[in-house]
């Protein structure tokens, strides 16, 4: 590896925190922060352009951005999961009494169609509800990071502009996956959705990833070690974090530190990296990116991280 600093761009939250104050570096790789105050800006930024070095990445636009040539590789850090049981709200006042209603409706989807979040909320109304995704009209709010890629003949796009909330309170959509709208007469899917979430953990190990760390394949090359350091770094600042959680020094908890202090009920290791403890997650996330016709068929999960990653686990 060389000195120079590589440009790296990641939010900054617990598991993090200590590699970006400089507590945990990385051996003859220093890191140059870049602060993107929207992270989904940087994620389309280096999937279209290869802005940066490193960078932060959702699950999903990863697996498309790779399925469409985008030369970087992943690297098995798991920097954000999420229980998605609440990105789910609808018309509470067109007789919809479960979400398997929803089949014959348009919905909206936050954003892209393959926005991570959206995948996973979907996945719980398939997995947990019955719903038969294809039968849903699917209308996403804006268009996706990979340019490339084209929607699903079930998938169409709103008119730019359209107010999600007023078309949802009229009922001209059924409602929302992928984030929750407050609007007169729309309500959340599934209520005490927290709890939901939680449950899901339990019962049928239910712990969605939404973001990963990607590096550009030239980078890659031109530094061999480097995936290996990165890993141990992000996993030594993620060790900082958890035993903090554990001691209860963390104060004032985000919405994620109380996701990561759920999981602590539940499993020794809120934040596993590594794709050995995250295998039966990232398979069901590579099932339902087929399912929802984000990619043809399925890719050996090996095959998405650097080779010099694959077997570590921090």
């Amino acid at each position: 590896m060389t000195d120079h600093a590589f440009r790296i761009v990641t939010r900054t939250q617990g598991n993090n925190r200590a590699l970006k104050d400089g507590t945990i570096r990385v051996p003859g790789a220093p890191l140059e922060f870049e602060e993107v105050p929207v992270l989904v800006k940087g994620f389309r930024r280096m999937v279209r352009e290869l802005a940066y070095d490193i960078c932060e990445m959702a699950l999903t636009t990863y697996i498309t951005a790779r399925a469409h040539g985008v030369a970087f590789t992943a690297l098995p850090i798991f920097l954000v999961r999420d229980f998605h049981h609440g990105a789910m709200s609808w018309n509470t006042g067109l007789g919809l009494t479960r979400p398997k209603d929803l089949e014959g409706r348009r919905v909206a989807v936050n954003r892209g169609y393959t926005v991570t979040t959206g995948v996973w909320a979907r996945s719980i109304l398939q997995d947990e509800h019955g719903v038969d995704l294809s039968r849903v009209s699917w209308a996403p709010t804006g268009d996706e990071h990979v340019a490339s890629f084209v929607n699903p003949p079930n998938v169409r796009n709103l008119p730019e502009g359209t107010e999600v909330g007023e078309e949802i309170a009229a009922g001209r959509l059924a409602g929302i996956v992928g984030a929750t709208v407050e609007a007169p007469g729309v309500a959340p899917i599934i209520p005490d959705a927290f709890a939901a979430g939680v449950a899901a953990l339990k019962t049928r190990g239910l712990y969605p990833i939404n973001h990963l760390v990607v590096v550009r394949d030239d980078v890659l090359a031109a530094n061999p070690g480097l995936g290996a350091a990165l890993f141990e770094a992000f996993a030594a600042s993620k060790r900082l974090y958890v035993d903090d959680l554990r001691a209860g020094r963390v104060g004032a908890p985000t919405a994620a530190d109380r996701v990561h202090l759920a999981a602590l009920d539940i499993m020794a290791d809120p934040l596993p990296y590594g794709i050995a403890p995250n295998l039966k997650t990232l398979e069901t996330l590579m099932g339902h990116a087929v399912t929802q016709r984000i990619i043809p068929a399925p890719v050996p999960v090996e095959d998405l991280f650097a080779a010099e990653t694959r077997e570590l686990v921090g």
